[in-house]
């Protein structure tokens, strides 16, 4: 199977990024205002080299992975910010805006199509975005990971889900094994790395839940609950993930 980044062949990109997400992906998860800043056309339009396609036998976009570039090597930029995917977003379109010239990749999501699950695709991409960030002479790859067994035990704190392992000693949730066989490393965790707030109507449009109580509600899908306010008709997912880091290939 053959692997090319939308620079090389832009003409994919519309199909690329046409690749569905699983079924099972939460619908709250379209909420999260950070995203608006790097969507699809806009990541295509500024880093098009910093995003992936592995193709199948007949040239169909069949996975991606896509990444942004920013200025990390910055005192006013910790290496692993606890707002992760949020920030990352914010930091890659500020220096966008303002013209630096970045040093980091920071890889936003991997996606394969549902039909292709459980053949290794997600590892192959990993793999590209490697290359791809030691082809643009970026200094680094970093990664907030959203690791999707939390999802089975959403009230237990992040920083002791990592920590869960095989008796082989690697992470017991099958994408951060997936990352540290590739050669990550588990740097830090991002307590509030995606934030979602919306009305409680909106709410219960995602998730079918009634939300008519005080309090952490447990939403399907969610790595966190998401904290609710009757009185204030709202409600605040916080998602935390975990910082892999990425040796350029």
């Amino acid at each position: 199977m053959e692997i090319v980044t939308l620079a090389k062949r832009p003409e994919l990109a519309e199909a690329t990024f046409a690749i569905p997400y699983p079924a099972n992906t939460p619908r709250f998860m379209a909420g999260n205002l950070a995203g608006l800043l790097v969507r699809c056309r806009r990541v295509f339009r500024l880093w098009p080299h910093l995003v992936v396609a592995l193709l199948d036998d007949d040239g169909r976009p069949v996975a991606r992975g896509v990444m942004v570039a920013y200025l990390a090597d910055r005192d006013d930029r910790p290496a692993f910010p606890d707002l992760g995917w949020d920030q990352v977003a914010a930091w890659a379109a500020e220096d966008a805006l303002d013209g630096l010239t970045p040093d980091t990749a920071c890889a936003l999501e991997i996606a394969v199509h549902p039909d292709r699950q459980g053949r290794g695709d997600s590892r192959r991409v990993l793999e590209a975005m490697r290359e791809a960030v030691g082809a643009a002479r970026l200094d680094a790859l970093v990664c907030p990971v959203r690791p999707p067994d939390k999802a089975a035990v959403p009230t237990m704190p992040m920083r002791e889900y990592v920590e869960r392992r095989r008796p082989d000693g690697l992470p017991e949730d099958r994408w951060l094994r997936t990352h540290v066989r590739a050669g990550g490393r588990i740097e830090h965790v991002a307590d509030c790395s995606m934030t979602i707030q919306a009305p409680l109507d909106r709410w219960r449009r995602w998730t079918g839940l009634p939300f008519d109580s005080d309090g952490p509600v447990v939403v399907e899908g969610g790595l966190a609950p998401a904290l609710t306010s009757t009185a204030h008709n709202l409600a605040v997912y916080v998602e935390p993930n975990v910082w892999v880091s990425h040796e350029p290939a």
